[in-house]
């Protein structure tokens, strides 16, 4: 059972509190990923506040989690009554957690789990000893250090206060036993709810056994309840991540500025460096060198490929290959083996041939580019009439002069060359030369009859006046010869 009801006012935002996202997925996402790896046979969601969002999310990502509404809000012993009606008939464990406990591990439930089995408990808790314990509720102990009772901070006097060992509302309940004494709670307290954490107080009085198991670490009991908790538990599951690969031979050279989801995948002898983000589906495979200063999303980078200062959203970036400085690949673009989109370059839906090169200050969109050409500097592929995207295509071994408009649909066949500063409108045949600009003019004294008093029209008349002045050489030679 997943509680993930509250409004999480302190959150102030339009977005239910469980669904602020870190590290590629929303907080529940992280809570029910931890629970899916111990294999429960039933997952319930208990849904309050902006439940259509909350549904509408395990609809997608989790479609065997069943939500139940909690309505109204009257505490989480209240949520799980109404989730342990909604089972029906059932027995054996029920695990609680909340749902705004990110960085619980799979690893930390089961070995919660394994305690309740060995102990036969009717309750086991998982605690953690805090060094900031405030806002939680404290464990009590009796002298022989079991568990008698969690008191709420809220009505807690200040001796409970001074505990550290804290609560985390993670739980695991005999079935049956929690049945009972669901039943059995008021809400005589200072919020006037029903209280879970009474549960074990009343169990402790009926004499029946309650187990505890402390978080080796206590961070990853923490929870979110505002923007800043969200910000600490992002960084915290970033190193977690960033950890994780390093172990299995992936060089990162500055593991605070690098950032990646759950969803990325990394090779060994990947080296990602400073300023580097991944995330979506991002795959990176062996010997790629990705940074600095590059974002990648839902992006193939593929082996020994280098990435430099680049965005690449979509993207496939083949062997070998080289991406940026300052360049911009979108969905849909597809680097070959050994081809470079270079300095200042943006591509998009672009298909580009092994051993191709898009060097320098170019935009290649809906494009198809064979193997081994060479698109110059300043080369604009113009898809767009303003009503529909065209395709340009160019073959093998094409040689596309630099400032050349390539007007789709088009196509510049295997080895033709067009001319610098050509605007091509029409097909280029194979081994052809695409020349589309008009003949160079030059009039003269331009500048100074339609600029006069500028800097040129100045800088123009003492290049004239220093030319009627030079004296005539070649004719000086021919006298003397």
């Amino acid at each position: 059972m997943v509680l993930a009801a509250g409004q999480g006012t302190r959150m102030k935002s339009a977005t239910a509190k469980v669904l602020h996202g870190l590290c590629g997925r929303p907080m529940l996402g992280h809570v029910l990923a931890a629970l899916a790896e111990v294999g429960p046979e039933h997952t319930l969601v208990v849904v309050g506040h902006e439940r259509d969002q909350v549904t509408a999310a395990l609809a997608e990502h989790a479609p065997y989690a069943v939500p139940v509404v909690q309505e109204p809000q009257n505490g989480t012993g209240h949520a799980v009554r109404l989730a342990l009606e909604a089972a029906g008939p059932t027995d054996g464990a029920v695990v609680v957690v909340p749902g705004d406990a990110p960085l619980l591990t799979a690893g930390t439930l089961q070995r919660l789990l394994a305690r309740h089995l060995e102990t036969l408990a009717a309750a086991t808790l998982l605690t953690a000893t805090m060094p900031d314990p405030a806002g939680y509720g404290r464990v009590v102990r009796d002298p022989d250090g079991h568990v008698t009772g969690i008191v709420e901070e809220k009505d807690a006097d200040e001796r409970i206060r001074q505990l550290d060992e804290v609560a985390t509302s993670v739980y695991v309940f005999d079935a049956a036993k929690l049945r009972a004494n669901l039943g059995r709670l008021t809400t005589e307290n200072a919020q006037g709810e029903e209280y879970l954490t009474d549960v074990i107080g009343l169990l402790v009085a009926d004499g029946d056994v309650v187990a505890s198991v402390t978080a080796d670490d206590y961070r990853e009991t923490l929870g979110v309840n505002d923007r800043i908790q969200l910000a600490t538990a992002r960084r915290l599951m970033r190193d977690r991540i960033v950890e994780h690969w390093m172990r299995e031979g992936v060089t990162v050279t500055d593991p605070q500025t690098t950032w990646m989801g759950v969803g990325v995948r990394l090779e060994p002898d990947v080296t990602l460096h400073q300023n580097t983000q991944l995330h979506g589906t991002t795959t990176v495979r062996r010997g790629a060198v990705v940074g600095p200063d590059c974002t990648l999303r839902d992006t193939t980078v593929g082996e020994g490929a280098t990435v430099v200062k680049a965005h690449c959203e979509g993207a496939e970036i083949g062997p070998n290959a080289t991406v940026g400085p300052y360049t911009y690949l979108r969905p849909g673009t597809r680097l070959g083996a050994r081809s470079k989109a270079g300095a200042y370059v943006e591509m998009k839906a672009a298909d580009v041939g092994d051993d191709s090169k898009v060097p320098h200050l170019s935009y290649v969109g809906d494009a198809v580019i064979g193997e081994r050409t060479n698109i110059g500097a300043a080369t604009v592929f113009v898809n767009y009439d303003g009503v529909e995207k065209h395709q340009t295509t160019v073959g093998d071994d094409v040689r596309v002069g630099s400032d050349t408009m390539l007007v789709a649909p088009v196509t510049v066949h295997d080895g033709a060359y067009t001319a610098a500063g050509s605007v091509i409108t029409d097909d280029v045949p194979s081994g052809a030369i695409g020349v589309a600009r008009e003949r160079q003019r030059n009039i003269e004294g331009w500048v100074e009859r339609r600029r006069a008093g500028t800097k040129s029209a100045e800088a123009a008349r003492r290049a004239r006046e220093r030319d009627t002045m030079a004296p005539d050489t070649d004719d000086d030679q021919g006298a003397d010869g």
